[in-house]
C-alpha cells in the first residue's frame, strides 16, 4: 500500500485599495501535480474563479466610493461632529483639477487629526487611516499646501469634503 498526500492550491490575492474585495493581482499555483486529477479540486477551483469574477465586476470601487462608504456610518459621523477642532478645509472652487487627489490627502490628514483627538474609536475610523497609508505621497509642485486652505468648523469642513469627494466619483463615472 503506498501512502500519499495531495496539497492544497495556494491562492495570492493582492487588493487595489484597503477593504477592497476586487483583486488587483490573483496567482494560482498548485503544489502538487497531484491537485490536478482530483475532481473536488475542480470543481473549487472553477467556483473560485467564477466568484472572484463576479466580485470584481460588483465590488470595483474607486478611492472615493472607498472613502465614501467609510464615512457613511452615522456613528462615525455623529462621532467627528462632536469636534469643535478648525480644520483647513479648500472648497471644491478652490482646487485646480490636477491637485484633487492632494487636497483629499489634506482632508484625510485633518480627519485623522480629529480621529486621534476625539478618541473615536469605531471600527470605521480605522478605513480612514488605511486609505491615507494607500495614498501616493507626491502630488504636481504647484498643488497649494493644506496650510493656504481657510479654516472651517467640522461641519464646513465635512460638507466640503463630501462634495470633493462627489465630484471625484462624478468625474471618474
Amino acid at each position: 500500500m503506498t501512502a500519499f498526500t495531495t496539497a492544497s492550491p495556494v491562492i495570492h490575492v493582492q487588493p487595489a485599495w484597503p477593504g477592497e474585495q476586487r483583486a488587483k493581482g490573483v496567482q494560482f499555483q498548485l503544489t502538487c501535480h497531484l491537485c490536478r486529477e482530483s475532481h473536488k479540486t475542480k470543481v473549487w477551483l472553477c467556483f473560485l474563479v467564477l466568484s472572484l469574477l463576479s466580485t470584481s465586476v460588483c465590488a470595483a470601487e474607486r478611492p472615493s466610493v472607498y472613502l465614501l462608504n467609510c464615512l457613511g456610518s452615522e456613528r462615525l459621523k455623529n462621532a467627528i461632529k462632536r469636534s469643535d477642532a478648525m480644520l483647513y478645509a479648500p472648497s471644491t472652487s478652490d482646487v485646480k483639477e490636477n491637485c484633487k487627489e492632494s487636497s483629499l490627502k489634506c482632508y484625510i490628514l485633518e480627519l485623522m487629526v480629529v480621529i486621534v483627538e476625539e478618541e473615536i474609536q469605531d471600527k470605521k475610523a480605522h478605513c480612514i487611516f488605511d486609505f491615507n497609508a494607500s495614498m501616493p505621497t507626491n502630488y504636481p509642485v504647484d498643488c497649494p499646501p493644506c496650510e493656504a486652505f481657510s479654516l472651517k468648523n467640522i461641519t464646513v469642513f465635512l460638507d466640503r469634503l463630501f462634495s470633493l469627494l462627489q465630484e471625484m466619483n462624478s468625474r471618474t463615472t
